[in-house]
């Protein structure tokens, strides 16, 4: 597409559906979340948490798609309720790196279990290969867009 040209029809244009696409997931998972007391960020949080216990706020901001500022007060509400833990000083460097309580296991279970309805609820138009599809297709995407060392 050169300079001046249009993206064209909004229900023709991949960015657009991308974008519809990624809010309707977020406020389906907003709203299956909001019985837990818990927003996508902090649920997020806790996912990557429990695959990679250990990480510095930097890091899991990375992970979660949030600023480092965002991350500081997601992860003090989040260890103010017991579902996470860091020490007071760091181990070396700055760096406080987090890790899940039982109870924040126990949250993240419930929660998980949610989500995975949304997800299921999301692609069940979609027949499995579809679905392969799909997951291969966007990671192909991602891919095109990530800047390559």
């Amino acid at each position: 597409m050169s300079q001046g040209e249009t993206v064209g029809p909004l229900d023709q244009s991949v960015g657009y559906l991308l974008k519809r696409a990624a809010t309707a997931l977020r406020t389906a998972m907003d709203a299956a979340l909001r019985p837990l007391d818990l927003t996508v960020p902090q649920y997020s949080c806790l996912e990557v948490l429990s695959q990679r216990p250990g990480l510095s706020n930097a890091e899991l901001a990375r992970a979660v798609f949030v600023t480092r500022q965002s991350m500081n007060l997601v992860l003090r509400g989040l260890q103010d309720r017991g579902l996470v833990t860091r020490p007071t000083t760091a181990p070396q460097g700055r760096a406080l790196p987090s890790t899940l309580t039982p109870a924040g296991r126990a949250q993240l279970r419930a929660a998980s279990g949610l989500v995975r309805e949304v997800e299921k609820r999301m692609l069940e138009p979609l027949a499995a290969a579809q679905r392969d599809r799909l997951l291969h297709d966007l990671a192909a995407c991602v891919d095109a867009l990530s800047p390559h060392e």
